[in-house]
């Protein structure tokens, strides 16, 4: 006897509330708990996600190519991109730091440009095959997201603390705006993911007699 296909909630005619997960009749269009609004599917959910996500990737250009700290001094003024700033921390023996900026500016951005545009393309392409791998690889994205902000939390804590006057001062460069830009566009890019459409295409198509025999 061959194990039957576990059925999703929109197949049992049920719609869960995204705020506070309640479950509802699918003809339900408002939770009864919280008063979210209720969508078993959102149909423009992967035009916002492609939408934000290039918007996200134009940001981060000019947040690599610009410089991201200005170190004014009394005899000079110095420039600072991401990657040049790591390069030289690594120089001065803080390895460790250095590391730490290339994955949260570098690595940990260029992943999640990566990893959006897999899930998207995925149930674009209706697959139907690893979805509790995919949805494990949302939540990763979901959370990572706030430790997105790490290099600009650094630039503005220098600039607050390295202010001498006459002596040195550390400004934002325009790469710090930037880098912010593309670090929201791509939060917003994968909340505007609607995750349940990862399963609705799981085991391919159910064989009908199997439906209307549960619904007995």
């Amino acid at each position: 006897m061959s194990e039957a296909t576990p059925l999703t909630a929109r197949e049992a005619g049920l719609v869960g509330c995204r705020r506070c997960g309640r479950v509802w009749p699918i003809e339900t269009e408002e939770c009864g708990r919280c008063g979210a609004h209720l969508q078993s599917r959102d149909p423009r959910s992967l035009s916002r996600v492609w939408a934000w996500w290039a918007a996200g990737l134009i940001a981060y250009v000019p947040a690599n190519l610009y410089p991201m700290l200005v170190t004014s001094t009394l005899v000079e003024e110095t420039q600072a991109t991401i990657v040049g700033g790591a390069v030289e921390l690594a120089q001065h023996d803080a390895l460790g730091v250095a590391i730490i900026v290339l994955v949260a500016s570098v690595l940990i951005p260029v992943g999640k440009f990566m990893a959006i545009a897999f899930l998207a393309l995925s149930v674009h392409r209706q697959a139907d095959t690893g979805a509790h791998a995919r949805h494990k690889l949302y939540e990763i994205v979901e959370y990572i997201g706030r430790w997105s902000m790490i290099d600009v939390f650094v630039v503005a804590i220098l600039t607050a603390l390295v202010q001498l006057n006459a002596l040195a001062s550390i400004h934002p460069g325009p790469a710090a705006a930037a880098f912010a830009a593309s670090v929201v566009f791509t939060m917003l890019s994968a909340q505007s993911f609607d995750s349940r459409m990862i399963w609705d295409h799981l085991g391919g198509p159910r064989p009908r007699p199997r439906l209307e025999e549960r619904a007995t």
